[in-house]
């Protein structure tokens, strides 16, 4: 399921590529997503900005976020989420994010803080996801992913300035201050 950024109203829907319905394939250990999957409203990732750190434009879509919660959460709903950390993944070339958050009405999200918590109270699960999205697309026949600093994640602050900054870029987007390039705002 994607957000349709070049349809009226961004809805969201099931993803098509080359005319086929897109699915997430099962990259051995994994079957499908190991967290909930989402994204941050009022953010984009402007493919007109390179990033400083990563040194790579955005993917012209908004920032997404991976909950670690354990709640198994139904498409489209909206959940509050405490801001844990962040990976920069490389895919073809362009930034594209991905916040490790917790849902706040999550039992456990009292533990967690900031991405060493992950570390210490999910041993395995920081690893996990690198080598999800380092191979996810595999089956596609495609190469594997990159990440920009060495595939570590980075902490709480760092996490949460670049998540103000897709928001201004949303902002300039919404203000018709840069180009959308086929966006539908």
């Amino acid at each position: 399921m994607e957000i349709a950024t070049k349809e009226q109203l961004n809805p969201l829907k099931q993803d098509v590529k080359k005319g086929n319905l897109r699915y997430v394939c099962n990259v051995f250990p994994h079957k499908g997503y190991i967290w909930n999957y989402g994204a941050f409203p009022q953010t984009w990732e402007d493919p007109g900005h390179t990033d400083g750190d990563t040194k790579c434009s955005g993917d012209n879509d908004p920032i997404d976020m991976c909950d670690i919660g354990n709640k198994v959460c139904s498409h489209g709903e909206i959940i509050r989420v405490k801001v844990l950390g962040i990976l920069a993944l490389i895919d073809e070339g362009e930034t594209d994010w991905k916040v490790i958050v917790i849902n706040v009405e999550d039992p456990e999200a009292g533990d967690f803080n900031d991405i060493e918590d992950v570390r210490r109270l999910k041993p395995g699960y920081l690893e996990a996801t690198v080598d999800w999205f380092r191979m996810y697309k595999l089956p596609d026949g495609k190469p594997e992913n990159q990440f920009a600093f060495n595939g570590e994640f980075k902490k709480r602050d760092f996490a949460i300035k670049t998540i103000k900054d897709t928001h201004e870029y949303w902002k300039a987007l919404i203000l018709s201050k840069t180009k959308a390039k086929e966006l539908n705002w």
